[in-house]
C-alpha cells in the first residue's frame, strides 16, 4: 500500500467517524449508558465486519458458500401488486440475506462485549445494539468511502458521504436498536413476564406453553429472538429495495417513523427496570432464574 492509499484510508476513516459521532451522540444523550462498555461494543461492532469480509473474500475460491448465487433463477420472478411496486425476487431474497448477516454479526458483537453482565435493563440492551451499529457503519463507511475515492477521486466523495451520513448510518441504528429491544425482552424473559403489567399480555404464548408444558420464560425468549431478527430483517431489507430500486422518495418517511419508534423505545418507562443483579437472573442459558422484582430508575431510590 503506497501513502496516497494510507491517505485515502485515513480520509476515509475521518469522514467515517463523523457520522458515527453524531448519531451517538444524539443516542447517547437520550439515555446515558455504561461508558466503558459503550466503547468497547462500538470497537467490537467495527471489528465484527472482518468475518463478512473473509467470508466474501473465500468466494473466489469456494463459489458454493456464496449464499447470492443460489437467489439468481428467481431474477425473473416479479413480486408486487402493479407496475410501480413490482419488485425481483431475486432482489428480495438477496436483501434478506444481507440482513440477516449483518443483523446476526451485530447481534454477537453485542454478546461478545456483554461476558460479564453488564447489561442490566432492555433499556441497556437497546443502548448496547446501538453502539454495535454505530461501530459496524463505521467500519462499512470506511470501504466505501475508500473504494469511492479510488474510483472517483476525492470530489466524488461529498455527495456519498452526506447521504451514509443521513441515511444509511442511522438505518443500521434503527435496525439493530430494535432487534436491541427484543434481545432485552428475552434476556430478562422471566421477569418481563412476571412483571404485574404483563401478566395479560402475550395470551397466545402463555397458551401454548400450556398446552406443550413448556417453560414460560424459554419460550417468550425464543419467540422475541426470532420476532426480533425477522422485524430488523425486514426493515433492513425494506431499505436495501428502496435504494436497489430507486424509491428514494421513501427513505424519508420510513426513517423518519424509525426514529420516532426508537426514541420512543428508550424513553418507555418499564424498559428502565433494571431486571438483573447477579447473573442467575439472566436468560442467557435459558434455566430457570430467580425472580428479581424490577425498579424503575425514574423514581428515587431510598
Amino acid at each position: 500500500m503506497n501513502f496516497y492509499s494510507i491517505l485515502k484510508v485515513g480520509l476515509a476513516a475521518l469522514l467515517a467517524i463523523v457520522p458515527a459521532c453524531a448519531w451517538g451522540y444524539i443516542f447517547y444523550k437520550k439515555q446515558v449508558g455504561h461508558k466503558s462498555m459503550t466503547l468497547t461494543t462500538f470497537i467490537a461492532g467495527a471489528l465484527f465486519v472482518t468475518p463478512l469480509l473473509v467470508y466474501k473474500g473465500l468466494w473466489q475460491y469456494f463459489p458454493w458458500i456464496n449464499a447470492f448465487e443460489y437467489t439468481h433463477p428467481y431474477k425473473d420472478d416479479l413480486v408486487g401488486f402493479s407496475s410501480f411496486g413490482l419488485v425481483p425476487l431475486d432482489v428480495i431474497l438477496t436483501f434478506m440475506i444481507v440482513g440477516v448477516i449483518e443483523e446476526v454479526t451485530k447481534l454477537w458483537a453485542v454478546k461478545a462485549t456483554d461476558r460479564h453482565k453488564k447489561i442490566k435493563s432492555i433499556d441497556d440492551a437497546i443502548e448496547m445494539s446501538i453502539m454495535a451499529a454505530l461501530g459496524f457503519s463505521f467500519a462499512e463507511n470506511i470501504l466505501y468511502f475508500y473504494n469511492i475515492m479510488s474510483g472517483r477521486g476525492v470530489d466524488g466523495i461529498l455527495y456519498p458521504f452526506i447521504f451514509r451520513s443521513l441515511f444509511s448510518t442511522f438505518a443500521h441504528v434503527m435496525f439493530s436498536g430494535v432487534l436491541g429491544y427484543y434481545y432485552g425482552l428475552a434476556l430478562f424473559a422471566t421477569n418481563v413476564v412476571r412483571d404485574e403489567h404483563n401478566k395479560k399480555r402475550w395470551v397466545v404464548t402463555r397458551w401454548v406453553a400450556r398446552l406443550f408444558h413448556l417453560k414460560m420464560n424459554v419460550l417468550f425468549h425464543e419467540e422475541k429472538m426470532v420476532q426480533g431478527l425477522m422485524i430488523a430483517v425486514g426493515l433492513h431489507a425494506v431499505f436495501n429495495i428502496f435504494l436497489e430500486m430507486n424509491w428514494t422518495f421513501l427513505l424519508v418517511p420510513f426513517l423518519t417513523g424509525g426514529f420516532i419508534y426508537l426514541s420512543w423505545l428508550l424513553e418507555k418507562k418499564e424498559d428502565h427496570k433494571i431486571y438483573a443483579t447477579v447473573d442467575e437472573n439472566r436468560n442467557d442459558q435459558l434455566d430457570e432464574p430467580v425472580a428479581v422484582t424490577g425498579i424503575d430508575l425514574s423514581s428515587p431510590i431510598n
